[in-house]
C-alpha cells in the first residue's frame, strides 16, 4: 500500500458521517480506490486483524463490474450494494473511481438509504 489515500481531515469527516448516520451499529468504515485503501474506523469490540486487502480487491472489482454491467439498463443507475452476513452487513457505495464500504450490525433499509446518501454526498463534495 502506498501513501494514505485520504487526508486525516477527510478520514475524520467520513468516520463522523458514517457514525452519525448509523450510530453504534457502525462496525467499520473503509475507503478504497483503484490503488489504495484506508480503514478510517473500527469499533473497539471487534478483532483488529481482518485481512482488508482481500475485501478491497473483491469490493473494488465488483463495484467496477457492477457499475459497467448495469450502465444504461432499465433499472436505472447503480446505487449501492448490501451484503448480508451471519454477524452483520456490508454496504458498498462508490462515486467515480473511489468507494467506501461500511460494516454494520442490523439496520432497516431506510437506515442503509440514509447511510448511502450521506457517503455519496461526502464523496461527491471531494471531487
Amino acid at each position: 500500500m502506498s501513501e494514505k489515500p485520504l487526508t486525516e481531515k477527510r478520514a475524520d469527516q467520513l468516520k463522523t458521517a458514517c457514525r452519525s448516520a448509523v450510530g453504534d451499529n457502525c462496525r467499520s468504515v473503509t475507503y478504497f480506490d483503484a490503488t489504495n485503501y484506508m480503514q478510517v474506523y473500527l469499533r473497539g469490540d471487534l478483532e483488529q486483524d481482518a485481512d482488508l486487502m482481500s475485501f478491497i480487491g473483491h469490493e473494488w472489482h465488483d463495484y467496477k463490474t457492477t457499475t459497467d454491467a448495469y450502465a444504461g439498463s432499465e433499472l436505472g443507475n447503480y446505487e449501492y450494494t448490501i451484503r448480508n452476513f451471519e454477524n452483520g452487513f456490508l454496504v458498498r457505495v462508490g462515486v467515480g473511481d473511489s468507494g467506501v464500504f461500511v460494516t454494520t450490525d442490523g439496520l432497516k433499509l431506510k437506515d442503509f438509504d440514509s447511510l448511502v446518501a450521506t457517503i455519496t454526498e461526502l464523496l461527491e463534495s471531494w471531487d
